[in-house]
C-alpha cells in the first residue's frame, strides 16, 4: 500500500507543482483570501467531496466519505488534516520565475502547505475505498498572526464529518535536508506572546531637554533591561526568546517626544516562563519610566499557545511514516523549535501531531540557504509529492486503527 500510495502522488507531482507556483505568484494575507480560496475550490471542484465556506473567514472545509466495507453507516470515525494558505506582508527578493511581485510573499511556505493537502484529498478520492472511515480537509486562512485557526474552529471545523475528529495532522515545510521529516512528542513549539509599551513623558524642544520630559532615554534603558531580565530571571532549562522589533519615538530630529514605544514578540514554552515574562516586563517598564519621572503603558497579548504534539499519537506517526518513507528519513527532535503556530488550538482540542517537512534546495549549500520568513527564502517543491502522501497515509492508517 505505501509503494501504491508514493507512486500515486509521484503522478500528480506536476498539476500540484503548477498548483503551488500559481499560489506563490499571487499571495494574499491576513483572513481575507478571496482569490487562494477560488483557486482550492477549483482544484477540488472534480472530486466527490462535501465542500463548504467559511463566513468569519474565507476557509475551505471538506468532507471525504469512506467506502470501506468496514466503515460505519452513522457515527464513523474522522479525522482531519490541515494545511494553512496565506502569506506575509514581504516583498519577495528571490530570482523564482513565478515570485510574487504584488508586495507579499509566501515565505513561510504555505503555498505548498496548501498545494500539498489539495495533493492529499485526490490521493485519499482515489483510494476511499480504503477509508474506513471520514477525512476533514481544513484549508484555514489567518495563520500569521490572525489566529485563523480558532475561527475555523469555532465554525465546526472539528465537527464537519459529523462526530469530532479523532485525531488531526499538518505538515510544515523548513528549508533543511529535502525530504526529512522531524517532529516529537510533547512540546514541539513555542507559544507566541507581543509586548508593546508606551513610555509617556512630556514634549519639548530638542536645545533644551532640561524642560521636558524625555521618554526616549527610558524606551532605550528598557530594550537592554528586558534582554537582562530573560537571563537572569527565566530558567535557562525554560528557554524564553523575547526580541523587541520595533521602536517608536518622534518625527522631527530637533523635537523631543512626548512618547515613546516598543513592541517585541515573546516566545515562551510554559506556563511558568510566560508569568514570569509577563510580571517582570510590566515592573520594569513601570519602574524604568518612573526612574525617568515618565509613566508606562504596558500591553502583554498572549497570541499563540505552545503547540504541544499527542504523545501516543506522536509515537505511532513516527512508526507509520518509517514504514512510508524509510527509517533514514524519519528523525525524532531532541528539543522544541521557538516559532509558533496556530494548530496549536486545535491539539489543544483533538490529540495529533504536526510534522516538519525538510524542503531546503539541494543546488543552495545548507549554511546559504534563507530561512522562513526572509525575503529570499526558496524552497524545493519536488516535497509536495511525499507531503501529499505522509498526510494521506497517517488518514488511511489511523482509521483503521481501532480505538
Amino acid at each position: 500500500m505505501s509503494r501504491e500510495l508514493r507512486a500515486d502522488a509521484a503522478r500528480l507531482l506536476p498539476a500540484l507543482r503548477e498548483l503551488r507556483r500559481t499560489l506563490h505568484a499571487d499571495p494574499e494575507i491576513g483572513l481575507d483570501l478571496p482569490r487562494t480560496q477560488s483557486r482550492v475550490l477549483s482544484a477540488l471542484a472534480d472530486l466527490d467531496l462535501e465542500v463548504s465556506t467559511g463566513t468569519g473567514t474565507t476557509s475551505v472545509v471538506a468532507v471525504l466519505r469512506g467506502t470501506h466495507p468496514d466503515r460505519p453507516s452513522a457515527g464513523a470515525p474522522a479525522v482531519l488534516l490541515r494545511g494553512d494558505m496565506d502569506a506575509l506582508p514581504i516583498e519577495e527578493l528571490t530570482d523564482e520565475p513565478f515570485r510574487s511581485t504584488n508586495g507579499n510573499m509566501h515565505a513561510c511556505g504555505h503555498d505548498l502547505h496548501t498545494a500539498g493537502l489539495v495533493g492529499a484529498a485526490r490521493l485519499l478520492h482515489a483510494h476511499r475505498g480504503e477509508l474506513a472511515g471520514d477525512v476533514v480537509f481544513m484549508f484555514q486562512p489567518g495563520e500569521e498572526g490572525f489566529n485563523g485557526a480558532s475561527v475555523m474552529i469555532d465554525e465546526g471545523v472539528l465537527d464537519a464529518a459529523g462526530p469530532r475528529v479523532r485525531a488531526a495532522y499538518g505538515v510544515h515545510v523548513n528549508v533543511s535536508e529535502r525530504g526529512i521529516v522531524t517532529t516529537k512528542p510533547g512540546t514541539l513549539q513555542a507559544g507566541a506572546n507581543e509586548l508593546h509599551v508606551t513610555i509617556h513623558g512630556r514634549g519639548g524642544h530638542g536645545s533644551q531637554p532640561q524642560s521636558a520630559v524625555d521618554p526616549v532615554p527610558a524606551i532605550a534603558e528598557l530594550v537592554t533591561a528586558l534582554q537582562t531580565m530573560i537571563t537572569r530571571r527565566v530558567s535557562a532549562f525554560d528557554p524564553v526568546v523575547l526580541s523587541v522589533t520595533q521602536l517608536r519615538a518622534g518625527e522631527a530630529v530637533n523635537v523631543i517626544p512626548a512618547s515613546a514605544s516598543l513592541g517585541a514578540t515573546v516566545r515562551t514554552l510554559s506556563e511558568d516562563s510566560l508569568d514570569i515574562v509577563r510580571a517582570q516586563a510590566q515592573r520594569l517598564a513601570t519602574s524604568i519610566a518612573e526612574a525617568h519621572g515618565c509613566t508606562a503603558e504596558v500591553d502583554f497579548e498572549v497570541k499563540y499557545p505552545v503547540t504541544v504534539n499527542d504523545a501516543a499519537e506522536t509515537a505511532w506517526a513516527i512508526d507509520e511514516l518509517r514504514g512510508l518513507l524509510g527509517d533514514d528519513r524519519v528523525r525524532t527532535a531532541t528539543e522544541p523549535i521557538m516559532p509558533s503556530e496556530d494548530f496549536s488550538f486545535v491539539l489543544q482540542e483533538v490529540p495529533g501531531t504536526y510534522l516538519m517537512l525538510g524542503a531546503g534546495r539541494a543546488d543552495i549549500p545548507p549554511e546559504r540557504r534563507e530561512d522562513n520568513h526572509s525575503p529570499f527564502v526558496v524552497f524545493d517543491d519536488s516535497v509536495l509529492a511525499d507531503q501529499s502522501a505522509v498526510l494521506a497515509h497517517l488518514a488511511i492508517e489511523r482509521l483503521r486503527r481501532p480505538e
